[in-house]
């Protein structure tokens, strides 16, 4: 069965609407602390640019062997340019994006010495984007949704200013009519605004900041109570909660399961989130129950972590293990 369902993802579109943003990474030697300061002194060997945030969402679908479509919005600036080159350079389709003016391209710089990160240095705004260019956003969904057959939407949410209440709501309503599945990785600013889609996948930082509670996610009635309250206040049929090394959370209807995590060697946890939002939209448009979904996108997000930087997870690594792990 599982075999089956990964071959059914060659042929699923989906359209994932967020914030995309380049990760860069200058990688290095450190050798000696600086005389000027008590930092380390990273000597650059290699420069690189890999797609980030939703980008990075359509990367691990593309790994998995879907189509995926974007709808985002970058700088009218050289960062922009360079970020479509990137999707070009990876053979994904950059007709989604909008470029504006005045608005840097999302920049996120990761210094690496002797393979882990030593800092990260982020050029971005976070300025909630204008009705106008929601609405060109828009038209860009609206030619996806109505030039292809769309299996599930992403929302995949950084709070970089590009998702508004105005962008959700029409997205749900357009989505619901055309019994689309919408899928939410969501983030503090828009939390509570996502109502009626399918599932919605909070990590506990942010469930926890999003209702404003505190609780203590091992007294397992406390982490029920919660996420029983968010699914009551914004009427999602599914919540999915990531708890790191603690696994995964699934309330489905009167359902509940919590599947622990595999013991892995963690090398850099940067991206997880989006290949796990990936693969368990990617389960859920191909038919596999909830369930199933979770615990193959729990096996995803594990994976990736065990590499250093943002990457897509391997299609053959994750079926190898999913054959072996889940009955």
């Amino acid at each position: 069965m599982i075999s089956e369902l990964f071959k059914s993802f060659d042929k699923l579109n989906i359209l994932i609407i967020g914030d995309v943003m380049i990760d860069a990474y200058l990688w290095g030697k450190v050798d000696r602390i600086s005389p000027e300061a008590p930092v380390p002194i990273v000597s650059v060997t290699k420069k690189e640019y890999r797609l980030g945030g939703a980008a990075n969402v359509a990367l691990n679908l593309q790994a998995l062997g879907a189509t995926p479509f974007i709808c985002a919005l970058v700088g009218d600036d050289k960062e922009g340019n360079e970020f479509i080159q990137l999707l070009k350079n990876k053979a994904i389709a950059d007709g989604g994006i909008v470029k504006i003016a005045h608005r840097p391209t999302t920049v996120k710089t990761r210094i690496i010495g002797q393979n882990q990160q030593i800092l990260r240095i982020d050029a971005e705004t976070d300025t909630e984007i204008s009705s106008a260019q929601s609405l060109l956003i828009l038209e860009k969904f609206n030619h996806f949704i109505s030039q292809y057959k769309i299996d599930a939407i992403i929302f995949e949410d950084y709070d970089k200013g590009l998702i508004t209440q105005y962008l959700i709501d029409e997205v749900i309503k357009s989505a619901n009519y055309r019994n689309i599945p919408i899928i939410v990785d969501p983030k503090k600013r828009n939390f509570l605004n996502y109502h009626g889609v399918t599932l919605f996948k909070p990590n506990l930082k942010e469930l926890k900041e999003g209702l404003k509670l505190e609780f203590d996610a091992h007294n397992h009635p406390s982490l029920q109570a919660a996420v029983a309250q968010l699914q009551k206040q914004i009427d999602a049929k599914t919540v999915m909660v990531t708890l790191s090394e603690n696994g995964v959370y699934v309330a489905s209807g009167d359902k509940q399961k919590l599947t622990p995590a595999h013991i892995r060697t963690v090398a850099d946890v940067s991206g997880a989130g989006d290949t796990v939002i990936s693969v368990t939209a990617a389960c859920l448009a191909a038919g596999a129950d909830i369930f199933t979904a979770a615990q193959i996108g729990n096996l995803a997000g594990g994976l990736v972590c065990e590499k250093v930087g943002v990457v897509p997870v391997d299609k053959a690594q994750l079926l190898k293990e999913a054959l072996q792990l889940i009955p």
